[in-house]
């Protein structure tokens, strides 16, 4: 299966942004994509935290679910369709969640984030608390025989989601990782993750600076279950493009059984 990992550089208009992701999800299509995932908050990066509140969707309901389910069906596409803001039973939070359309359209999967962001170093500060509602239930989904996980961005750095999802063919990690944090941590967790879960990672992210300022790490890859990264695209719109090879799986697990081996 040709799996592509879409990077983005979302603005505060929500028009705008889905124009934008709808050509990238044609381009991938175009590509051989089977598989293709958008990143974290394609579909809006506001000036505030609080304009997420304003484009909240019911689920099954929006114009945001509706581009991405009529993108799968006309592409014929799995879609991973980054993140988008759910309502929450909070009136002032959200759910940062990740919903999968498969190629006929219907959604299929459900995630929302469960490890809310928090940082602060004296110049750059963030905390996901403010706005967000975490979600508590890891969820995997088949595509077309490929098991996958989800997680979401600062997900990555807890590694035990991770292996509640074990064995899984693909892992996905739709993020918006700071500059600051992605040059050192980006892909060392991503590497990481491939090659103890001996699986594949789709990671599109948010790559560059941003109408409100912030810049975004961007470098969204593909990596193999050997810890190879198969694809990248440094900063800037983009597709990091990539085969996930049923055989290449397969050969990694056997030759080093490591799954197989564990003991916690």
């Amino acid at each position: 299966m040709k799996i592509a990992a879409c990077q983005m550089v979302s603005g505060p208009d929500l028009a705008a942004n889905l124009v934008a992701a709808s050509r990238l999800l044609e381009s991938a299509a175009a590509q051989g994509a089977q598989l293709a995932a958008l990143p974290e908050y394609f579909c809006l990066m506001g000036h505030q935290d609080s304009d997420k509140l304003a484009c909240a969707e019911e689920l099954g309901h929006g114009p945001i679910q509706a581009m991405l389910s009529r993108a799968a069906r006309e592409l014929r596409l799995w879609i991973i369709g980054g993140t988008l803001p759910i309502k929450a039973e909070q009136p002032d939070r959200v759910r940062n969640t990740t919903l999968v359309f498969s190629p006929t359209g219907d959604c299929v999967a459900r995630y929302d984030k469960i490890h809310l962001f928090a940082y602060d170093n004296g110049r750059e500060s963030y905390d996901e608390a403010r706005v967000l509602e975490a979600g508590s239930q890891p969820t995997a989904f088949d595509a077309g025989g490929v098991r996958t996980g989800l997680s979401v961005c600062y997900d990555l750095r807890f590694p035990e989601l991770f292996r509640s999802y074990n064995p899984c063919d693909l892992l996905a990690v739709p993020a918006a990782f700071t500059y600051t944090t992605g040059e050192k941590h980006w892909e060392l967790l991503l590497r990481a993750r491939a090659v103890e879960n001996q699986c594949y990672v789709i990671a599109p992210a948010q790559g560059g600076k941003h109408e409100n300022g912030r810049r975004t790490w961007g470098h969204s890859m593909i990596v193999d279950p050997w810890g190879e990264v198969l694809a990248v695209v440094p900063e800037g719109e983009g597709i990091a493009l990539a085969e996930l090879d049923a055989a290449r799986l397969a050969q990694v697990r056997q030759q080093l059984p490591a799954l197989g081996h564990r003991r916690l």
